[in-house]
């Protein structure tokens, strides 16, 4: 499967959040990975749907990675799909019924993710592999950009790909914290091909230039 690069906006500079999606679309990136969090699920409070609304209206049109860390989640769903995203996301414990809630998802007409914090175990992914469409490695405790690479993500990433791999589904596996052009090789040797990168991208001086350096890696 192709690999993508998904810069996160959690690391961009909001004061002109329409202008940072389109340098790093221009710079290369292949999808724009929106971190939603509620200061319940996880200790932030970013972004909600008509932040994306907006960028929908102001013309942006590429995919749009929207990864859910909020509790309870089904409520918002709605509102995710109606502001214009393509993907949307959802952790396990942040619904009394996972089923329902990723076919929630699908009948809103995007592609269903489901997502695992570190400390989350893989237990459900067998039980709820049909109906998703990408599958979600945090790699640092979500809530923060800026965090270290947890490194016993690597073997999560490993038994989340012979999951995918048993089902027979094309099922996207993506990672997301931590990742840099040093380390993204290895990452991409565990089984994910799609990568999340907000500080190092967005904290670089040249994003361009970033990115090339992590698709060079990943050559």
């Amino acid at each position: 499967m192709e690999h993508w690069i998904a810069p996160s906006i959690l690391s961009a500079d909001f004061s002109r959040l329409g202008e940072e999606i389109r340098d790093v679309l221009a710079a290369g990136a292949d999808v724009i990975h929106f971190d939603v969090m509620d200061n319940h699920y996880v200790p932030n409070l970013t972004l909600g749907p008509p932040v994306l609304a907006s960028l929908r209206r102001a013309g942006i049109d590429c995919t749009i990675d929207v990864h859910l860390m909020v509790k309870p989640v089904d409520r918002l769903i709605g509102d995710f799909i109606e502001a214009g995203a393509n993907i949307v996301s959802v952790h396990p414990e942040a619904t009394e019924h996972l089923h329902r809630t990723l076919c929630l998802i699908r009948e809103g007409g995007v592609a269903p993710g489901i997502v695992f914090n570190p400390a989350t175990p893989l237990t459900v992914l067998e039980e709820v592999i049909e109906l998703v469409d990408l599958v979600l490695i945090m790699s640092v405790n979500p809530g923060f950009g800026g965090q270290a690479f947890i490194e016993s993500s690597l073997g999560k990433l490993n038994r989340a790909r012979e999951i995918i791999a048993a089902s027979g589904r094309e099922v996207r596996l993506e990672i997301d914290g931590g990742i840099k052009a040093d380390n993204i090789r290895r990452v991409a040797d565990a089984g994910a091909d799609t990568f999340v990168a907000g500080s190092a991208i967005f904290g670089s001086d040249d994003y361009a230039a970033t990115i090339r350096a992590m698709r060079e890696a990943l050559a």
